[in-house]
């Protein structure tokens, strides 16, 4: 082999030798060139939380119920008097409403007029025999006065006509007694609306022959309605519940479910004074003025008998309490609150009262601690908090 072919070999094989020297090598410079990165401490910002801000408040007690709507009043309306319907209100129907005095119906009055012309002639019979008898007793008694002897003494019942007088006097009061009834059944035969109402049914009609004592309508009053309220008897020492007539009772907002707008103000009237033996709850009565507008220029909506309602009875008035949400509270009547420092602190609280959505608590947060409104997993006191946006409430 001569000494040119083995160069060209050694040449193939240190040349890619070579190659290979220069990459290592040009990589580790490229290497060198890279700064190296810094190392920097972890910062610990702490758990991610929802937080509120409290202030102390008065609050008024909101007691919820449901009840329905009944007539204050209602009556079965029924004639004194018998006889055939000769005129009748067109409002005589079933929600026809009367003011008090209005005329309903008319019974015919011809027989009660006659007994009337027959009462008045015995009442005129009895006064002239009762003139006529003191016009005897008058002449006995001058009789008796003209005899002249010793020792007469006084005139008997016989002489002065005293049993007659007492009997005739008798047999007028009587006369005069069938007259002011004979007058006063008169009267009936017209049957007037005792008081503001409104038919709930009736059952007559014109030429119909009523007799005493049936039912010709049920009549209920518009003046009021009242709404009987079953409530636990831990309620009640929240609300006013008047004890006699001069008292006022709690202001009670109505609404129902089936009217879209508008609402209904009432006040508590009473207490029925009875524990249901059922659900044991106590029974109270609301009243509410002028149920169905009749008596406004611009009427609200009507609040009809038999309507299911709800109703928000305002209690007694909490001085310096705190309100917050239900959710908030935790076991042990413990709120979590974020401290001026974003520590957690756990605090236990009183609950004055429990509402719908939200508690009432004792004031027991100062001015720079925050309410965490978040559910945290194994909260402790003093760790770390980073609250987020404060929102502001009551």
């Amino acid at each position: 082999m001569s000494k040119t072919e083995n160069k060209r070999r050694a040449v193939k094989i240190v040349l890619p030798i070579l190659v290979i020297v220069a990459a290592v090598l040009a990589f580790k410079m490229l290497g060198n060139l890279k700064p190296t990165p810094q190392r920097h401490a972890t910062h610990d910002q702490g758990l991610l939380v929802e937080v509120t801000s409290l202030q102390a408040t008065s609050h008024r007690v909101t007691v919820y119920a449901t009840g329905t709507v009944a007539a204050s009043q209602q009556i079965n309306l029924t004639p004194q008097v018998s006889g055939q319907v000769s005129w009748i209100s067109q409002r005589l129907v079933a929600g026809g409403t009367f003011w008090k005095g209005d005329l309903l119906l008319r019974i015919d009055s011809r027989d009660y007029e006659l007994a009337i012309e027959q009462a008045k002639a015995e009442v005129a019979q009895a006064q002239v025999a009762l003139a006529s008898e003191q016009e005897q007793a008058r002449i006995s008694q001058a009789e008796w006065d003209s005899i002249q002897f010793p020792g007469k003494g006084e005139p008997g019942p016989l002489v002065t006509h005293a049993l007659q007088l007492k009997q005739q006097e008798a047999i007028l009061a009587a006369a005069e007694a069938s007259l002011e009834k004979a007058q006063l059944n008169l009267q009936r035969t017209e049957i007037r609306a005792p008081f503001n109402g409104r038919i709930r049914s009736e059952q007559v009609d014109i030429g119909q022959y009523l007799t005493t004592g049936s039912t010709i309508a049920v009549f209920a009053g518009t003046d009021y309605a009242e709404i009987e309220v079953p409530l636990p008897l831990a309620e009640l020492h929240w609300l006013k519940i008047p004890r006699s007539n001069d008292e006022q009772g709690s202001q009670v907002t109505i609404k129902a479910p089936q009217v879209t707008s508008g609402s209904w103000q009432g006040e508590i009237s009473r207490s029925l004074g009875e524990i249901d033996t059922t659900s044991r709850m106590a029974q109270l009565i609301v009243q509410v003025k002028n149920p169905y507008q009749l008596n406004k220029n611009n009427p609200g909506p009507i609040l009809s008998h038999g309507l299911f309602v709800e109703l928000e009875l305002k209690g007694k008035t909490l001085e310096n309490v705190m309100i917050i949400p239900r959710s908030a509270l935790h076991t042990g009547n413990m709120i979590w609150l974020a401290d001026k420092n974003n520590h957690l602190v756990t605090r236990q609280v009183d609950i004055l009262r429990r509402e719908k959505e939200q508690l009432i608590i004792n004031n027991v947060v100062s001015a720079d601690e925050r309410l965490i409104l978040t559910s945290l997993s194994g909260a402790a006191d003093g760790a770390l908090l980073r609250p987020a946006a404060v929102q502001e409430a009551h």
